[in-house]
């Protein structure tokens, strides 16, 4: 069992940044593909960004350049730094852990972020 919690989120204007962070349970962390999707009322969950347990990365394209995934698999934690946040970023951000061989997938509870002047 793997427990995700999500922090980091809050109201920020456009233009700014936020860095949310997720903090995974469990001594495997290193073994997961890590993600962030995002998920705005009424509207299917959509992918932000993934990280594998190699490293590499994968985005979404509307966030490409402005995001960046990141993990410390010593701190098992996966980070997601947002810069240049537009109002249309505004939704609730999911973790996610997932390993496919395993057939493993997690979700944390979600964080909030509000792009709004």
């Amino acid at each position: 069992q793997v427990q995700l919690v999500e922090s980091g989120g809050g109201l920020v204007p456009p233009g700014g940044s936020l860095r949310l962070s997720c903090a995974a349970s469990g001594s495997i962390f290193r073994a997961f593909r890590m993600g962030w999707y995002r998920q705005a009322p009424g509207k299917q969950r959509e992918l932000v960004a993934t990280i594998t347990s190699g490293g590499t990365t994968n985005y979404a394209d509307s966030m490409k350049g402005r995001f960046t995934i990141s993990r410390d698999n010593a701190k098992t934690t996966v980070y997601l730094q947002m810069n240049s946040l537009k109002p249309g970023d505004t939704t609730v951000y999911y973790c996610n852990a997932d390993h496919d061989i395993l057939g493993l997938d997690y979700w944390g509870q979600g964080t909030q972020v509000t792009v709004s002047s």
